[in-house]
């Protein structure tokens, strides 16, 4: 990526010489273009927001910036990003949302996150340690940046314009009003869940902002809920988690089972713990941020329930499934069980096969599959 500051070679997480996408866009390029033709003062503490792979902080490196992200992979890939481009260790500052924020911001950037609630969340955070004199820069795609977005900055911030289109990507300027009266932060958004449902039914529900479908049980889960396997005791990982509501009410059903939570999501993990707890569930749980079953032991689990997500930010992409699949063949024990829901279009079935030589249909409707692979 080239800018004012240099060109770093970047790349996204996990590394994948087949992988055709780039780890930056052109939003990156116009936020750090304008940031050196304003020469907008960096010494003061800059904060970047929804950093998507360490674009960012890494061009800005020499100015000690703090990221601060959601998302697992995308700190992963700012480290592995910032040693390649020979920056010293600690001189950019990682934290996640769920991290207390610094106290006091000079310079706010503002990658704009496809969740708005998300947005929302960050900004109310962020808010009591912007001052007047803070800069206040956000960037994304034009297809990203809508009136809502906008009405959001100006409603937490202050006054909000955006500028002209460059490469189908805009920046968002706003002026910070000290005087203005902020709203009360909603997130967690907590809900109760609906009847026959299995053991799950009328429990509670806590959601951090970002987490997907927020505020009700989506209709995938809810199909899942009414086809899940009995835990019998064993050890059971909800892959990709969410908010935990498979997880828990695999726990609630079975007090007696091992419930490993996972997520590349601080947000999702976060609300999958709070849901758990809520729900005064006895059994023993455990709750990990990661790269699907990375760091879990080879052979170590005997049931896998997974609805793999088939987007990374704008791009539609299987890899992530993908890597979710071939994680749990591995995590698995020789007849242990991979339980995938997924769209019936996405032909989940296929890769299943290939990878475990075998794939049965447990349930389907007019547009959801449960499917089952056993590890031979």
């Amino acid at each position: 990526m080239t800018t004012p500051w240099g060109e770093p070679a970047l790349t996204r997480f996990p590394e994948d010489p087949r992988d055709r996408l780039r780890a930056w866009d052109a939003s990156d390029e116009y936020l750090l273009r304008h940031l050196a033709e304003e020469r907008v003062p960096l010494d003061g503490t800059v904060v970047v927001v929804g950093d998507r792979w360490g674009a960012l902080v890494t061009a800005l490196a020499a100015h000690r910036p703090v990221q601060i992200t959601d998302s697992h992979l995308a700190q992963e890939a700012t480290r592995a990003n910032l040693a390649r481009a020979g920056v010293e260790p600690g001189a950019v500052r990682l934290l996640t949302t769920q991290d207390p924020p610094p106290e006091r911001i000079d310079v706010l950037l503002v990658r704009v996150p496809k969740s708005l609630a998300l947005l929302e969340d960050q900004l109310l955070r962020l808010a009591p340690a912007v001052h007047a004199g803070t800069v206040v820069v956000g960037t994304g795609m034009v297809k990203e940046i809508h009136t809502s977005t906008l009405t959001l900055f100006e409603r937490i911030l202050g006054p909000t314009r955006t500028s002209l289109a460059e490469k189908k990507a805009r920046l968002i300027f706003c002026a910070p009003d000290p005087a203005l009266v902020r709203p009360g932060n909603p997130w967690p958004y907590v809900y109760t869940l609906p009847d026959g449902i299995g053991p799950a039914a009328g429990g509670t529900v806590v959601n951090h902002a970002g987490v997907f479908c927020a505020d009700r049980l989506d209709i995938g889960t809810r199909f899942f809920l009414h086809h899940l396997p009995e835990a019998r005791g064993r050890r059971v990982v909800d892959l990709g988690c969410g908010n935990g509501v498979v997880g828990t009410s695999v726990a609630l059903a079975d007090p007696d089972a091992e419930v490993l939570f996972v997520d590349e999501s601080f947000q999702a993990v976060a609300s999958a713990e709070a849901t758990y707890k809520a729900n005064g569930v006895s059994g023993h749980a455990e709750f990990r941020v990661g790269d699907g079953l990375e760091g879990v032991p080879s052979g170590s689990v005997d049931l896998v329930l997974n609805n793999p997500p088939f987007h990374s930010h704008q791009a539609t992409t299987d890899a992530t499934a993908w890597r979710m699949f071939t994680g749990a063949r591995r995590a698995l024990r020789p007849g242990g069980e991979l339980w995938v829901i997924g769209n019936r279009h996405l032909g989940y079935h296929v890769k299943l096969r290939k990878l475990f030589g075998n794939s049965r249909l447990v349930a389907s409707d007019a547009k959801f599959v449960v499917l089952k692979a056993v590890k031979r």
